[in-house]
């Protein structure tokens, strides 16, 4: 297999590239990167050593084969783009080999589809996989983006729902509206264009977009992290200064990101300063990032632990009615309503390596992870019942005035056309109304 024989393999994995951009390098990049190495190996080789060969040095897209004599086999290891799509054992067990003949080299045994992707039958089936956790994440995002604009409209039209709770959720509804926007962000100027072309950038707009999306990423976990203390505060304490504490909750909830992500972008800039810095080759650097993640999301799942002994202590205190069953059915509602506000769900690969179960975490957390915009904004504000008769009372009251609109209208037309205020008018007549139904049953009363 030549370099253009590998051609419709690689195209087939650069569909692949932004999918996993948001935790892996992207597999362009992988590529771009694998190529520089290639380069620079056979830059700095004496090029009177190839007369010694009868292979040179050859790039085939995928892999780099270094020089071997006539009749020599070469066997490398897979070529790195497979390490993300295939577990680390079946990686590493992988191997590709060429024989130096008098005509160059061979072609590749066993193919780069058998040796390498196995598990897959074929590069395909892997691109499909990829392109629907696409497709997935890009549903979720947009579904969660348009539902939680929808209740933070309903959220700020009415004011008696201004409390120091709903005010709690609609921040968290805005850091999950910033994490939707950037995610489509960051995927539009990284990969306008199926090239490989940004591995390489180094303008400011396109690390400004990163640093933009880590801060909103930071941002939506230390607000589920708010939720969680607020409300177990709210349970333990008796007397809890809720708009005190609010001031705080915003400090660590916009601040704590604010100071994490300046931390994390002075040390890129004067340690890793590569590319646009949406790889994170320097472990430790990443870990100012990841370190705050991953201690909000433990201090939550306490918090959690916590918080479902209090109800059960609550549901089992003989002050409140119901039998047994009863009491676990609502422990349950409670429990299932606390793992979106709180983000429980992140627990189950927060501490296991990137390399593991890598199918899996695309879709826990690029395919439901996205969804969880939607499910907080259906939970805690479309089925809140206090949100449900506020817009039930409008309603009524809207349906009332313009019953009355339309009967004014027809009755006096004279008056619905002369100069006086329309709204006036109607409340005026609400009011006359009021009266005489107070009128009426006041003289019914007695005679009853």
């Amino acid at each position: 297999m030549s370099a253009a024989n590998v051609s419709p393999l690689l195209l087939a994995l650069l569909l692949l590239l932004p999918l996993v951009s948001s935790q892996h390098v992207p597999s362009n990049c992988v590529i771009k990167r694998e190529e520089e190495k290639c380069m620079e190996m056979i830059a700095s080789e004496d090029p009177g050593n190839d007369q010694d060969f009868g292979c040179p040095w050859m790039w085939d897209n995928l892999t780099c084969w270094h020089p071997a004599r006539v009749g020599e086999v070469v066997e490398v290891n897979c070529p790195e783009i497979f390490s993300q799509f295939i577990s680390e054992e079946d990686y590493e067990l992988g191997k590709v080999s060429r024989n130096c003949t008098d005509f160059g080299w061979s072609e590749p045994f066993p193919h780069y589809v058998d040796a390498c992707l196995y598990e897959e039958e074929g590069s395909n089936h892997t691109g499909v996989y990829f392109v629907s956790v696409k497709a997935l994440y890009t549903v979720g995002y947009s579904t969660s983006l348009v539902s939680l604009t929808t209740a933070m409209v309903i959220l700020c039209r009415f004011r008696k729902l201004h409390c120091t709770r709903n005010f709690i959720h609609m921040n968290l509804f805005v850091s999950f509206i910033l994490r939707a926007i950037s995610v489509f962000i960051k995927d539009g100027v990284l990969y306008a264009q199926e090239d490989s072309e940004h591995c390489f950038i180094h303008t400011l707009e396109c690390r400004a977009v990163m640093i933009f999306f880590h801060y909103c990423v930071l941002s939506n976990y230390f607000w589920l992290f708010i939720e969680g203390l607020y409300l177990f505060t709210l349970l333990v304490e008796t007397f809890f200064p809720e708009k005190r504490y609010f001031y705080w909750y915003i400090i660590i909830g916009w601040g704590t990101p604010t100071v994490c992500v300046t931390i994390w972008a002075v040390l890129r800039l004067h340690f890793d300063d590569a590319g646009c810095w949406d790889t994170n080759d320097n472990a430790a650097i990443w870990w100012v990032i990841k370190g705050p993640v991953l201690a909000s999301i433990m201090i939550n799942f306490v918090l959690f632990i916590g918080i479902i002994i209090i109800l059960v202590q609550k549901l089992q205190s003989p002050d409140i009615g119901g039998n047994e069953s009863s009491i676990y059915l609502r422990l349950a509602r409670s429990t299932l309503l606390l793992i979106p506000l709180f983000g429980i769900h992140y627990t189950v690969f927060a501490f296991s390596p990137e390399n593991v179960s890598k199918r899996e975490r695309l879709v826990f957390e690029l395919g439901l992870g996205s969804f969880q915009g939607f499910v907080v904004a259906v939970l805690y504000c479309f089925l809140n019942g206090e949100v449900q008769s506020e817009i039930k009372r409008k309603w009524r009251s809207w349906t009332v005035n313009r019953y009355f609109a339309v009967d004014l209208k027809h009755r006096h037309p004279s008056l619905a056309s002369s100069g006086v205020n329309g709204g006036t008018q109607l409340s005026i007549l609400s009011k006359s109304s009021s009266q005489i139904r107070m009128s009426s049953l006041q003289a019914e009363t007695p005679a009853t």
